[in-house]
C-alpha cells in the first residue's frame, strides 16, 4: 500500500477546514506575485528620470506611479494577511484534532504506558509535536505557495528587458540552490531526527529531575547527583556544536553565493558597456540591482521550508510512537465478578522482553482478605500490583476478580472494582473538594466531607484559609507528603471500590502523618479485600497471607507467624528490621 504523504495525512484531520488551507494556497501565491507589480512601477519611475534629466519638472508620471507603487504593496499585503487568517484557522484545527486523537488513544492505553514511554516524553510529543504541525501549516506551506510564485514572476521580469542581464542573475541563484541541496538532503533528516531526540531526552530526564527536587534538597546534594540529566544537556550541547561546524562552510558558500548577484551584474556592466553606456542598458542595470535582492530572500525562505518539512516528518513519526502503541482490548461481552476475591494464575510479565519482572506468579486472596507483599526491592512486588489493576496485561497467565478475568471486565466496572493508593499520590491543582470528588464526580458535597473526615483530614481542613474549596498550588497553599496521602485515601474512600492496592502508601509520612493514615487505612479498608506492598514489616503483621517475592517469583507464602517460624527471607528480614528499629542515635558525652 502506498504510503500517505505528510500533508495529506494532515489534511485528514482538517475536515471541511482544509478547504481553507487550499485557499491560503492560492491567495499567497496571489500576493507574491502582486509584490512584484510595484518594481515595474519603480522601473517607470526611473525611466521617467532618465529621460527627463536633468529637467526633472517636466515628469509627469512620477507622482502617479509612486502612489501606484504604494497601493500594489500595500494590497500585496492585505492579500497575504488574508492567507494567513485562512492557513492559521485551518491550521488551529488540524492541531487540536491531532492532540484530541491522541489523547483519545493515551486514555485507551495501559495505565502504565505513560511510566514506561516516560512523562516528559509523552508531554513534548503531544503538545510540541503537535505545534510542529501547526507552524508547517500555518505559516510554511502559505510561504511555501508564494516562493513557488515568485520565481515565475521573477523569471517573467528577469528575461523581459535584458535576456543577458537575466541569465547573469541567474547563475548565482543556480549555484545557492546546488549548495542548498547539500545541506537538506537524507543526511540532513537524519541529523533533525538526532536533534528531536536530543531535545526529547531533556525534556524527560527535566521532568525528573524536578520531581526529584525535595530529594535533592533534603540530602543537600546538587544537580550532578542527577547523573542522567546532566548527561542529557551533555549530549545536546556536543550534538548543537558539531551540527553547528559541520554546517560552517556549506552555509558560508550558499550566504555567498545568493547575495554574489551584484557581483555578477557588475561584471556583467563592465562587459556589456565596453563601447559605451546607453539609457536603455543603464535602466534595465538600474532595474536588476534593485529587483534581485529578492532572489536570495526567496531562496532563503525555500532553504527553511524544507528544513521545517523535515521538522513536521519527525514529529509526525513521533506522534506516531504514541498512535501505534497497542490499546488495552476491550471486550465486547463483559462479565462482572461474582464476589471481591483476587486470583494471580501462573502469571508472567517483562518490560523488555529480555527479563522477567514477574514470572510464574500464583496466588489467592479470599473476598475481604489482606494480602501483603513483601520482599527486596526490584522483586516484582509493584509490577504484580500494576498487572491486577490491568496498568498491564501480563504477557501470560490471567488475573482474576470475582472468577473473572479482568480483560473480560469493561474499564469502567474495572475501576469501580478496584482503586488504589500510591506512595507518590498526585494532587491537581483544584481545590481539595474537587481532587476528593474526582473518586466520584456526582458525589454530593456532604459525601465529599464525610470521605474526608473519614480520612483524619480534619486537621488539613481546619488550618487551610478556604477549609475544603482551598485551591492546591494557588498562593503558596501546598501540602505536605502525608497530609497529601491523606486527601488521595479520602477520594478512595468516596469511590469506595471492594478491592484496594496499597503502595508504599506511607512511605513519605512523618510519624505524626503515619498514625493518622494508619487511622485513615483502617477505616478505608473495613470489609474490602485489600492488598499491602510495604517494606516497613510491622504494617503487615495483621495481614491475613504475606507473599514474598524476590527475582519475579512468589518464593515464600503465609501469615506473619507462620514466615517468622521458617528459616526463609522474611525470616531474615523480619530479623534484620527489630535490629534497625532498636537502632538509637548516640549522644556525645
Amino acid at each position: 500500500m502506498k504510503k500517505q504523504s505528510n500533508l495529506s495525512r494532515l489534511l485528514s484531520y482538517a475536515g471541511h477546514y482544509k478547504y481553507l488551507t487550499y485557499a491560503s494556497w492560492i491567495l499567497s501565491a496571489l500576493s507574491a506575485l502582486t509584490a512584484l507589480i510595484p518594481f515595474w512601477y519603480i522601473f517607470k519611475i526611473i525611466q521617467e528620470v532618465l529621460e527627463t534629466a536633468p529637467d526633472f519638472g517636466s515628469a509627469k508620471h512620477m507622482i502617479h506611479n509612486g502612489w501606484m507603487a504604494v497601493l500594489s504593496a500595500v494590497l500585496a499585503l492585505l492579500i497575504y494577511i488574508g492567507a494567513l487568517m485562512c492557513s492559521h484557522i485551518a491550521a488551529f484545527r488540524i492541531a487540536a484534532n491531532i492532540r484530541i486523537e491522541v489523547m483519545h488513544h493515551i486514555a485507551a492505553l495501559p495505565l502504565g504506558f505513560t511510566e514506561s514511554f516516560g512523562s516528559g516524553r509523552l508531554r513534548r510529543t503531544v503538545n510540541e509535536s503537535s505545534a510542529a504541525t501547526e507552524t508547517y501549516l500555518a505559516h510554511q506551506l502559505p510561504d511555501k505557495a508564494g516562493a513557488i510564485a515568485t520565481p515565475l514572476g521573477l523569471l517573467a521580469l528577469l528575461f523581459l528587458f535584458d535576456w543577458r542581464l537575466g541569465l547573469m542573475s541567474i547563475i548565482p541563484v543556480l549555484l545557492g540552490f546546488l549548495i542548498m541541496m547539500s545541506m537538506t538532503g537524507s543526511k540532513m533528516q537524519h541529523k533533525m531526527e538526532e536533534y528531536q531526540n536530543a531535545l526529547e531526552d531533556m525534556s524527560n530526564e527535566a521532568v525528573e529531575y524536578v520531581r526529584g527536587i525535595p530529594v535533592v534538597k533534603t540530602f543537600g546534594q546538587t544537580v550532578f547527583s542527577f547523573k542522567k540529566f546532566k548527561d542529557s544537556i551533555g549530549r545536546y550541547e556536543k550534538w548543537v556544536v558539531s551540527y553547528t561546524k559541520q554546517l560552517r562552510l556549506p552555509m558560508l558558500f550558499y550566504t555567498a553565493a545568493i547575495n554574489s548577484v551584484f557581483a555578477f551584474l557588475t561584471a556583467a556592466g563592465l562587459l556589456f558597456t565596453r563601447d559605451g553606456v546607453t539609457n536603455d542598458f543603464l535602466l534595465n542595470l538600474l532595474f536588476y540591482i534593485i529587483i534581485t535582492p529578492v532572489i536570495s530572500v526567496t531562496l532563503t525562505k525555500i532553504m527553511f521550508q524544507s528544513e521545517n518539512a523535515m521538522i513536521v516528518d519527525d514529529a509526525l513519526r513521533r506522534i506516531d510512537t504514541v498512535l501505534d502503541a497497542e490499546p488495552l482490548q476491550e471486550t465486547t461481552a463483559p462479565k462482572h465478578p461474582r464476589d471481591n476475591s483476587v486470583d494471580i494464575q501462573n502469571v508472567s510479565y517483562s518490560y523488555d522482553g529480555v527479563k522477567n519482572a514477574l514470572e510464574h506468579a500464583t496466588l489467592h486472596i479470599g473476598a475481604g482478605e489482606t494480602a501483603a507483599f513483601v520482599g527486596p526491592s526490584g522483586g516484582g512486588k509493584t509490577t504484580l500490583a500494576n498487572i491486577l489493576t490491568r496498568f498491564f496485561d501480563p504477557q501470560s497467565g490471567k488475573v482474576l476478580i470475582g472468577g473473572t478475568d479482568v480483560r473480560d471486565m469493561a474499564k469502567e466496572d474495572l475501576m469501580n472494582t478496584v482503586s488504589f493508593v500510591f506512595q507518590n499520590s498526585r494532587l491537581i491543582k483544584a481545590s481539595i473538594l474537587e481532587n476528593v470528588r474526582m473518586g466520584r464526580p456526582d458525589a454530593s458535597r456532604a459525601e465529599v466531607m464525610e470521605a474526608l473526615r473519614a480520612a483524619q483530614c480534619t486537621d488539613i481542613i481546619e488550618k487551610l484559609p478556604n477549609g475544603a474549596d482551598t485551591v492546591i498550588g494557588a498562593n503558596g497553599v501546598y501540602l505536605s507528603g502525608g497530609e497529601q496521602q491523606r486527601i488521595a485515601i479520602a477520594r478512595v474512600m468516596l469511590k469506595n471500590t471492594p478491592v484496594i492496592i496499597l503502595d508504599e502508601a506511607t512511605a513519605f509520612a512523618d510519624p505524626d502523618n503515619e498514625a493518622r493514615v494508619q487511622a485513615a487505612f483502617a477505616e478505608l479498608t473495613k470489609g474490602k479485600t485489600v492488598v499491602m506492598i510495604a517494606h516497613r514489616l510491622s504494617t503487615v503483621v495483621n495481614a491475613d497471607k504475606i507473599y514474598v517475592l524476590k527475582d519475579g517469583r512468589i518464593c515464600e507464602q503465609g501469615t506473619c507467624r507462620e514466615l517468622q517460624e521458617e528459616n526463609g527471607l522474611f525470616h531474615r528480614m523480619w530479623k534484620d528490621y527489630q535490629t534497625s528499629v532498636q537502632w538509637k542515635v548516640a549522644k556525645e558525652a
